[in-house]
């Protein structure tokens, strides 16, 4: 691939990602990203070739700028809870700014659109939203493992519910119209990580 294909691919694709923010992932068309970047059809089609090829690269592309933005910075960090802290900082803070997305986090509309619906894109979110949450649970593993939370911390049940933040800020803020949804969830993170869920208190 050429570099002016390729930049012209990023401009799409950047052009997409606003789009599905308010239209969501399931919502886009070759024609309507063609019209959002100033293309012809055939041109989209060039770089794409059907609508569910397009979809699927709208969904790898934000999958990898959560990847970048969110997780790597996190990795000159210490192991454990400082990196399970930093990294529930720098998620809400990327929810709560709207990091450049008028319509919030696509990938957030995303998984209820096509989780039912087998295909590719559906992979796709399944592989992404699967490694986020075994990410919070290594880091709470770590955490436990380097004394950091209490040895007989429940690691997944700490995952679930600090997942479950990150999806109710994107409700409560989306749905909701609450404008204190993130602080909320960071004073809920706060808690949850100087409290965590024992395994010794959890129902059999």
């Amino acid at each position: 691939m050429t570099a002016k294909k390729m930049q012209t691919r990023e401009h799409i694709l950047r052009q997409a990602l606003a789009l599905a923010s308010q239209v969501g992932v399931a919502g886009l068309t070759i024609g309507s990203v063609a019209e959002a970047c100033g293309l012809s059809k055939s041109g989209m089609f060039a770089h794409f070739g059907s609508k569910e090829a397009l979809q699927l690269a709208v969904v790898e592309s934000a999958q990898q700028h959560f990847v970048r933005e969110v997780f790597q910075p996190i990795l000159t960090l210490e192991r454990g809870l400082p990196r399970l802290q930093a990294l529930m900082a720098a998620w809400l803070g990327r929810l709560d700014d709207g990091h450049d997305l008028p319509g919030g986090c696509p990938l957030m509309a995303a998984v209820y659109e096509f989780d039912d619906q087998p295909g590719a894109v559906r992979d796709a979110l399944v592989a992404g939203q699967g490694w986020q949450r075994d990410t919070l649970l290594r880091l709470a593993q770590s955490a436990c493992e380097a004394g950091q939370l209490p040895a007989d911390t429940d690691a997944e049940v700490l995952a679930l519910l600090l997942f479950g933040l990150v999806q109710g800020v994107h409700h409560d803020a989306r749905l909701l119209g609450r404008a204190d949804s993130a602080t909320l969830a960071r004073r809920a993170c706060a808690i949850l990580l100087a409290q965590p869920p024992r395994l010794s208190t959890m129902p059999r």
